[in-house]
Parts: structure tokens; C-alpha cells; sequence
């Protein structure tokens, strides 16, 4: 049976969100039956295209309306998407669902998010950073130091020379499975200036994509505490550019971290995939 669904990205992070408000639509598939569907979604070439696949349900919390069920492209489960929750954020607000002019709440694997719009730009508290410790990751005969980040979800953050340093990226970079049981984003940090970072990043489940939310916080925040700029009494915002654009990271006083960027809905219709 055909059922809806938009196509959006942030930063060119793209996704295919998925209505089923109520439960109906989605809700009765196995978990193997909805890994298959956002495979068949998310394949760019036999299916719509995507980095991933936003579903958006009622939230069963008293302080969240809306819950983001999402999946990597795989059709694996994720904590957290920063790109991602801009998104489904917007499609709430243009669809009537959500009031842009008050902070948005938004439960997610990762708990409550809560998102605020100024005009193109919705900005996302993703909490406070763990800054763990120093792990390795390998890719075409080179290992990399690298830190470990969790923002929700996990990350390793290495500090490259340049961009192309780490090779095609077609495969998972190599990693500690000791630190990492569950695999781990990756992302390749290059400084451009002050507070100004640019990165590639490998999103577990999904490959190399042109941005990655969750990413650019890691990024920043390992960046911050390599180059000794956390936070000491006021907020430290820095520049993220990611293949898809810019981000704003900003590691505020009181210990949290909130994502900034543009989020767009692209296209609509329906589907049977």
C-alpha cells in the first residue's frame, strides 16, 4: 500500500522522513521488515536516496510530543542524528505539527532534545559531551590517533594534515572493537583557523556522507580540548565545515553543546518501496 514520505537534508546530510503520526503506517512491521524498508528507501540508485530514514511518531513522554525514530541507511538503529532532528524539527513546524516561535522538545534514543528556529536556522541542545579517552583508527596502510567522543552516539576524531589524507573512504575505517563494540563514526579534522574546523567523517551504518550533526560537535569538542579552549566562564562557539556546508558548534558555559545549521524538506509524495 503507498504511503508518504519528504526528502530533506541539513548541510546536504539527506534523509527520507517517514508520517506515521498515529503508528499505523510503519508501527506493525518487524524490526528485519523496517530494516528492510529503509534499505530499500534509502538506496540511491532502486529506491528514493538517503543517508538515513527519519520516522516520525507520536512521543509516549509527557514533556516530548514527538518521538525520531531513526535508522541509518543499513537499516540499523542510531542514538542521535544532529542533522537529522533539524529536519524532522522543520517538516513539524512547515507541516503545523509544532509552533517555530517556542523551543521544540523531541524525544530520541539519546533522550530529549530540545530545538529552537531563528528564520533558515535551527539550532538543537545535544547535551553535554563525554570526552573519553585516546584511541587509534587505520584506513589504506595509515593509523591515526585519535580522541573519543560520545555525543549520544559514538565518535573518533583525528587530526589529519589534509582532507584527502584519509584516501575514498569506501570502507569503515579500522577500528578498537575493545573501545568501539558497536562501531563508531569517524571523523578527519583539519584546522582552518581560529575556532574555524573542517572535517570529512565515516557515519557508522552509513558510509561517508557530506555531513554528520553529531560529528561536527565531536569534532569541535576534541578540538577545544586538544588546543586547550574549553569553555572557562563563557561559551566557545567555533566554524565546522563539512562537504554540504557550514555548521556553528557552540560549547557553552554550563556544559552543554548546541549544533546550529539549516535544515530543508526537498520533496514529497508517496511510495510503495
Amino acid at each position: 500500500m503507498p504511503y508518504e514520505f519528504l526528502k530533506g537534508h541539513g548541510t546536504e546530510n539527506d534523509f527520507v522522513l517517514l508520517p506515521d503520526l498515529d503508528g499505523t503506517v510503519h508501527g506493525e512491521l518487524s524490526p528485519d521488515e523496517m530494516a528492510e524498508r529503509v534499505r530499500a528507501l534509502s538506496d540511491r540508485r532502486a529506491g528514493i536516496g538517503g543517508d538515513g530514514v527519519l520516522r516520525v511518531v507520536r512521543g509516549s513522554r509527557a514533556d516530548a510530543d514527538w518521538f525520531m525514530d531513526y535508522r541509518n541507511s543499513d537499516g540499523s538503529l542510531s542514538e542521535m542524528c544532529g542533522n537529522g532532528i533539524r529536519l524532522f524539527v522543520r517538516y513539524l513546524v512547515d507541516a503545523g505539527l509544532a509552533d517555530g516561535s517556542a523551543p521544540i522538545p523531541v524525544d530520541t534514543r539519546d533522550g530529549i532534545k530540545t530545538l529552537t528556529l531563528d528564520g533558515d536556522l535551527i539550532t538543537v541542545d545535544m547535551g553535554t559531551p563525554k570526552v573519553l579517552g585516546e584511541t587509534t583508527v587505520g584506513g589504506e596502510g595509515i593509523t591515526w590517533a585519535a580522541r573519543h567522543v560520545d555525543m549520544g552516539n559514538p565518535h573518533a576524531v583525528a587530526f589529519v594534515s589534509t582532507l584527502d589524507e584519509p584516501g575514498s573512504l569506501l570502507q569503515p575505517p579500522v577500528h578498537d572493537p575493545g573501545v568501539y563494540p558497536e562501531g563508531v563514526n569517524v571523523e578527519f579534522v583539519v584546522r582552518r583557523g581560529e575556532r574555524h574546523i573542517a572535517m570529512r567523517v565515516h557515519e557508522r551504518g552509513s558510509g561517508e556522507t557530506r555531513s554528520c550533526g553529531t560529528g561536527a560537535c565531536a569534532a569541535m569538542v576534541a578540538t577545544a580540548v586538544a588546543d586547550g579552549d574549553r569553555p572557562a566562564g563563557q561559551d566557545v562557539a567555533y566554524r565546522v565545515d563539512v562537504s554540504g556546508g557550514t555548521l556553528t558548534v557552540t560549547w557553552t558555559a554550563d556544559d552543554r553543546v548546541l549544533l546550529t545549521g539549516p535544515a530543508v524538506v526537498v520533496a514529497s509524495g508517496t511510495t510503495d518501496l
